[in-house]
């Protein structure tokens, strides 16, 4: 007869976890779910904030622009040969617009740049700042009435102005140009450049 190994005796179950322990698990959870949403939802959120408020700029820049018939941005380098604009550098606020017809063409351009930028411009045309006229406004009404720009008037922007008239001959282009030193360390210029083909 052969002797049966006697039955072991089943494991004790596990006692169960007290309730404060699951308590803190569950607050572990939320507190790591949280830090997750921070981690991940707070800069996705600021990305989407700034690339709203980007585009709204963007947008209202245009519209600005688009009102007075200027293009923000710079012209083409084969616009500012052509035209013989050297825009300078550093410079900003740059906008244009170009005209053509079967009698003219022309450029308008502006940008605001500091007195040495206006320097370099004025060098680049050939012309020196005391060849500036204090109140000669040489951009006329119509070139005006095109791009929206005001010297004088209601709605003038801040002065004092200057300006002058660049004169060549054909087939060389003639600038109109007229400063802004309303900020003394960053003159407004605005150009408008004719050719007549």
């Amino acid at each position: 007869m052969t002797a049966s190994l006697p039955r072991q005796a089943a494991a004790p179950s596990e006692p169960a976890r007290p309730a404060e322990d699951r308590c803190h698990r569950i607050h572990r959870r939320a507190l790591t779910l949280l830090i997750i949403v921070l981690l991940i939802g707070v800069p996705a959120g600021y990305l989407v904030i700034s690339a709203n408020q980007s585009r709204d700029s963007g947008k209202d820049k245009e519209a600005k622009y688009s009102a007075t018939g200027l293009t923000e941005g710079w012209p083409s380098r084969v616009q500012r040969r052509l035209y013989q604009v050297p825009v300078p550098h550093p410079a900003n606020k740059v906008a244009y617009y170009e005209t053509n017809n079967w009698k003219t063409s022309r450029l308008y351009v502006q940008f605001q740049t500091t007195n040495v930028g206006l320097n370099a411009f004025l060098k680049k045309l050939g012309v020196s700042q005391e060849q500036l006229k204090k109140d000669d406004i040489a951009i006329s009404d119509r070139d005006q009435d095109v791009t929206g720009w005001t010297f004088a008037g209601p709605g003038a922007r801040q002065g004092p102005y200057w300006g002058f008239v660049h004169e060549q001959k054909n087939p060389q282009p003639t600038h109109d140009v007229v400063v802004n030193w309303g900020n003394p360390i960053y003159p407004m210029v605005y150009v408008v450049a004719r050719t007549v083909p």
